[in-house]
């Protein structure tokens, strides 16, 4: 296949990563898939933060063993619970990650859903508007702890920290990446995050236009370029051959096809790939047939 050289509409050149499935029955192939993410040149793995889903491992103890498994590849969250977490906390792993890994790890971050399941497990259940103040009320908080002053106070609606002493500082500038898809979300995105991180299952090609739109504009409202944010999509999706299926289902001349448009029309920068089946197989095709195509 001829090599493509894409870069998003915001300028950006691409990157590639694999989504994960922390199933504890599974661990094996986790292990696997970050492996082969390591080793073929991938750049990311984003791992979902479920802490409630009695099936799955605890999110950031499997980045921690990944990582130690790992010598190049970067990790995220995708997206990390908030609610069940807390600010000052996410904060103090991502900044001991990012340390341990030397500079390997970004943060995807959530305002919560599944509420019912939250509150089963002691966290908080909010309405919309709660949800979206408690999100942009960490994004403070975090910065402030990465931000190397010996002391930091924060008084907010949902979240308060006083006289804290943070650290360890991160090894590397680490991204905050929003995964919402609400308008004052999506504007919140645009006035203080470094990144977006939606789903194709619900931000789907026709619906992207206008969020892109709600984000670029508070952005520049807020004196802030918009294509300093990063536009990271999971994508959920099969690679056969033979005919081409659903939007995202067909040979790997398809896919290249599609994240192209995805990367010149829609502006996205970074390609999360979510096996729909057969994870480590596809992961390696992905890997070895479509990302190559597409690089610089």
């Amino acid at each position: 296949m001829e090599a493509t050289v894409v870069v998003s509409r915001y300028g950006r050149p691409l990157e590639f990563g694999v989504f994960v499935i922390p199933t504890s029955d599974d661990l094996g192939v986790a292990r696997e898939q970050a492996a082969i993410a390591d080793e073929l040149g991938l750049d990311l793995v984003g791992i979902q933060d479920h802490p409630y889903q009695w099936r799955y491992l605890e999110t950031w103890a499997l980045i921690a063993d990944l990582l130690a498994r790992t010598e190049r590849v970067r990790f995220f969250p995708d997206v990390a619970n908030l609610p069940l977490r807390g600010p000052a906390m996410i904060a103090k792993q991502a900044a001991s990650l990012d340390v341990l890994s030397d500079g390997r790890f970004e943060l995807g971050l959530g305002a919560g859903a599944f509420w019912d399941p939250i509150r089963a497990m002691g966290g908080p259940v909010r309405s919309g508007g709660e949800a979206l103040k408690s999100l942009e009320e960490s994004i403070e908080i975090i910065r402030l702890f990465w931000s190397g002053e010996r002391s930091i106070s924060f008084a907010g609606e949902h979240y308060s920290v006083k006289g804290l002493h943070p650290g360890p500082q991160p090894a590397h500038e680490i991204g905050i990446w929003l995964g919402v898809g609400k308008p004052k979300a999506l504007a919140l995105t645009g006035r203080l995050a470094d990144g977006w991180v939606p789903s194709l299952s619900w931000a789907t090609p026709d619906l992207v236009p206008d969020m892109q739109r709600r984000i670029d504009e508070a952005a520049t409202a807020a004196g802030r370029d918009p294509s300093e944010i990063r536009r990271v999509l999971n994508v959920n999706g099969r690679i056969v051959d033979g005919p081409v299926g659903e939007l995202i289902e067909g040979p790997p001349d398809h896919w290249v096809e599609t994240l192209s448009g995805f990367a010149t029309d829609l502006g996205f920068d970074t390609f999360i790939f979510w096996p729909t089946e057969s994870p480590v197989e596809q992961l390696e095709r992905f890997a070895r047939e479509v990302a190559p195509a597409l690089r610089d």
